[in-house]
């Protein structure tokens, strides 16, 4: 994301535009389904110290605001991404933990439709899909894993 782009965006959302703001938005859209961890790393590359607290407060309001996404599979630490608005998916490797995205399962969101909603106004379906990576499959085929190895 371009810095002027980012600058703009922060403002149209309300948001005082700040290094640090500007910072975790482009880690963000860099490095998508990374972990806060992994985001304050890159983030101190770019504009030196920050501590992992402003990084969580900053991807906190970034995802108030939506111009963020926080992901949490299963057993696995909070992500973040700026593809929002779009109730898109993830597909998550077992073995080595790589996240992609795949578009919505069927038709425009919620994707999926409950048969007994309880009277909620149903906005929005989670869905991960889990599985093993071609490169998984591969290194587990080689060593005689029970994962096959075909490339579908």
């Amino acid at each position: 994301m371009v810095n002027e782009d980012a600058k703009r965006l922060l403002k149209r959302h309300g948001l005082q535009v700040t290094a640090q703001r500007l910072a975790v938005l482009r880690a963000v859209s860099t490095h998508p389904h990374a972990t806060a961890d992994e985001l304050a790393d890159d983030v101190r590359g770019s504009i030196g110290s920050i501590s992992r607290q402003a990084v969580y407060d900053t991807l906190g309001t970034l995802v108030g605001k939506g111009l963020a996404r926080r992901i949490q599979p299963a057993g696995s630490p909070a992500r973040y991404e700026d593809r929002v608005g779009d109730n898109h998916h993830h597909l998550v490797c077992r073995a080595c933990g790589v996240m992609v995205d795949v578009d919505c399962a069927v038709g425009e969101a919620p994707c999926l439709t409950v048969e007994d909603d309880h009277g909620f106004a149903i906005d929005e379906a989670e869905v991960v899909y889990w599985g093993y990576c071609p490169g998984c499959r591969r290194r587990r085929a080689a060593t005689n894993g029970t994962i096959e190895n075909r490339e579908d």
